[in-house]
């Protein structure tokens, strides 16, 4: 029997080409997938990775062979996808690596209606099956009968329509607005979203369409890949910058200064623009974002809502509670409007609504969303993540007014505000650190602590 089981992570699949992932194993799980989720048609699309079209072509195949129809939506970040498949009703898979480098790749599948899948909720069986499918290419045919039908269509100008109607933002004034698309799927969706008819001046950066990453990793987590961006904010005089990972569902915020705006800052802003449209309203946070989110969302009047990490997790929780909108350190955002799915994009609308409708720069409008200091997501590579964390928690459990969760990851609360989260990686063999402290010396204090006993 193949085992798929290195690619096949918490909610998506992601591999080496054509190592560990490559057209067999995309057809095979194509096929997996018509069966496990059913439905009259899969909607596809990929990003602007070399080896993205031949696989998201395979994974037709194998959804056809079930005699399942096809909607080939061609290039598309995942926000676009996710609105595919939200408004046709459909099943959807999006070929992509987000941020990992050219040499990877994946997919991000969905339910109808953008519903996540995740080990828990299909994706175990879908790799079984995908297993059972490389093993015998017969089964992967099904029981023959018809082959499904495959129709090329455009989505791209009504996802632009679907989210320009979200946020208006027609009655702004006027923005010099920098965008670093990372050579990803944003050079792809931001013109048609930000650069029509509206009073913004798009300062573009890296819209080229290329999956090698030529000018620095879409990866805008690791402060080293928004230094371009910082720069032509602070040289154009802009506004604001934008920047978004290589598939374009998460997007980084940076001030007119040139400075980052922290995505929990982000959060706690869109939140309180939400809790304006719906008094009373249920927000989600995952338990790695600033305090000051559900803080300030209570303070807003409305419900906060801590969760894992994790968009199958959160979009789950949406789905139990009828929340309205949903946020994560990671930059990804979750929006009931849009299938309580994730998209950067309308994030970055919410933003750009709040600063043109203000006559202050947006470092003093995020100024009272930002209360505390923080270290960002610090990683570890380390052999025995399980022991390590075991050291940390028998290091800091007895001490007195500390409590102790493990709702995801190993959470301390020390007396005076601080905090941290320790956690292993889904994806990766590491361990992420993230701290929080009423101030910059409690926070190193606390970090250099915890990684002692890490890297030890």
């Amino acid at each position: 029997m193949a085992d798929l089981g290195s690619i096949f992570k918490a909610y998506d699949v992601r591999g080496v080409i054509p190592d560990t992932f490559n057209a067999d194993i995309a057809r095979a799980v194509g096929s997996a997938f018509a069966q496990v989720v059913g439905g009259p048609a899969v909607v596809v699309s990929h990003d602007m990775r070399p080896s993205s079209p031949e696989l998201a072509r395979a994974f037709a195949d194998g959804v056809l062979a079930r005699g399942v129809d096809v909607v080939f939506a061609g290039l598309g970040s995942t926000d676009l996808l996710y609105y595919g498949s939200g408004s046709l009703d459909l099943p959807g898979a999006m070929f992509t690596a987000s941020h990992n480098p050219a040499e990877y790749n994946g997919i991000k599948m969905c339910r109808a209606g953008a519903a996540p899948i995740s080990a828990e909720t299909g994706l175990d069986e879908i790799r079984e099956l995908a297993e059972r499918n490389l093993t015998d290419p017969e089964a992967s045919d099904g029981d023959r009968g018809p082959r499904g039908t495959l129709t090329e269509r455009d989505l791209l100008s009504g996802y632009a329509d679907y989210l320009r109607d979200l946020v208006d933002l027609s009655g702004s004034r006027p923005l010099k607005v920098v965008v670093d698309a990372g050579n990803g799927m944003g050079g792809h969706t931001v013109p048609a979203v930000l650069e029509q008819g509206l009073p913004l001046e798009v300062v573009p950066l890296y819209f080229e369409l290329d999956g090698t990453f030529p000018n620095h990793p879409a990866n805008p987590l690791d402060p080293d890949n928004l230094v371009d961006l910082q720069a032509k904010v602070r040289q154009s005089g802009a506004d604001i910058g934008l920047a978004f990972d290589g598939d374009a569902d998460r997007c980084f915020v940076i001030d007119e200064r040139g400075e980052p705006v922290s995505p929990s800052a982000v959060t706690a802003l869109v939140a309180a623009e939400e809790l304006k449209r719906e008094p009373g309203g249920t927000v989600i946070h995952n338990l790695i974002t600033s305090a000051a989110v559900p803080e300030i969302v209570a303070e807003r009047g409305g419900k906060p809502l801590r969760t894992r990490v994790g968009h199958s997790y959160i979009k789950a929780t949406m789905a139990e509670t009828g929340a309205i909108f949903g946020g994560e350190h990671s930059a990804h955002y979750y929006f009931r409007d849009f299938w309580k799915a994730d998209t950067g994009m309308l994030a970055a609308m919410h933003v750009l609504r709040v600063l043109g409708a203000d006559d202050r720069p947006l470092s003093e409008i995020t100024e009272e969303y930002s209360r505390y200091a923080a270290s960002g997501e610090i990683n570890s590579k380390v052999a025995d993540a399980p022991g390590r964390m075991a050291a940390v928690r028998a290091r800091f459990a007895d001490r007195d007014g500390v409590t102790v969760d493990e709702l995801d990851g190993l959470s301390v609360s020390l007396p005076g505000g601080a905090w941290f989260n320790l956690r292993a990686s889904n994806t990766e063999p590491l361990l992420r650190l993230n701290v929080e402290a009423p101030d910059d010396t409690a926070v190193a204090s606390l970090r250099d602590e915890v990684l002692a006993i890490v890297r030890s």
